[in-house]
């Protein structure tokens, strides 16, 4: 996001002369929200913004003026990438296609090769970079911790060739038997689940609210107001609830894969 609305508060909070931790003490925040906010790393909710209005005497200034939440995926999943290396859990839900930190150099390419307009081979590549990147934060053996929630269209559905499909899922195999994620699928018997509509990734922090990511067609969205995050986590929670046990979500991926690797 356009970092206007974080420079004025900045201003705002040093003309008081207030530390970020003694308006946060006022707000009823912590420092590293007000961190992120005047960083441009967040959007404070409707009620954070008109806590900070009444500690700073801005009248309704910053609960009017909070930036435009409707953006698309370009300008928002930005500040999302940030958050997700941020974050102390992660949990993903994926509808149609494995989830970006999950993903394997070649999937990506190939997702990535898919869309439209096309990429150049340039642009390609940059991007499949940026992915890769994201995927680091596994390397940690516990932190975060990741969930990933799959409808089994995510397994189903071939991106690129059968060889490809088969290295990606056994990359999630390998991944949820190392221990360093869990991974539930969502069988199609299941029908309708709550979480049918988009994508959805929730992401819990140390010393910050809790936040949700949804993305649908070339939109994406970063929620933090608190009354949406758990209303969202909700939803996660009950899809997971009818979701295949980790055991038997892990023999769905195994044969799958092999499914896969032995397609002529």
């Amino acid at each position: 996001m356009s970092n206007t609305y974080g420079d004025w508060l900045r201003a705002q909070r040093e003309a008081a002369g207030l530390t970020q931790q003694q308006l946060a003490d006022m707000a009823i925040m912590t420092r590293s929200h007000i961190s992120h906010i005047e960083a441009g790393r967040r959007i404070p909710s409707q009620e954070d913004a008109r806590r900070l209005d009444m500690a700073l005497n801005t009248g309704n200034v910053l609960s009017s003026f909070l930036p435009e939440q409707n953006a698309a995926v370009a300008d928002y999943f930005e500040a999302a990438r940030q958050l997700e290396q941020q974050a102390t859990v992660i949990r993903e839900f994926a509808l149609s296609f494995v989830p970006g930190i999950l993903q394997t150099e070649k999937y990506a390419r190939a997702v990535l090769g898919m869309g439209f307009p096309p990429l150049d081979q340039i642009e390609r590549d940059k991007a499949v970079v940026a992915r890769l990147d994201r995927s680091q934060i596994l390397r940690n053996p516990t932190a975060p911790v990741v969930w990933a929630l799959l409808d089994e269209a995510v397994l189903r559905r071939p991106i690129g060739n059968p060889q490809l499909m088969a290295e990606q899922l056994n990359h999630i195999v390998e991944l949820v038997e190392s221990t360093r994620i869990r991974a539930h699928i969502i069988p199609f018997s299941l029908g309708y689940h709550p979480l049918l509509e988009n994508m959805l990734t929730l992401m819990w922090f140390e010393d910050q609210p809790p936040v949700a990511y949804s993305e649908g067609l070339h939109m994406g969205k970063l929620h933090d107001a608190p009354s949406v995050v758990e209303a969202l986590q909700g939803r996660y929670n009950l899809a997971l609830s009818d979701a295949l046990p980790l055991k038997e979500s892990l023999a769905l991926l195994k044969a799958t894969a092999k499914g896969f690797e032995e397609h002529d």
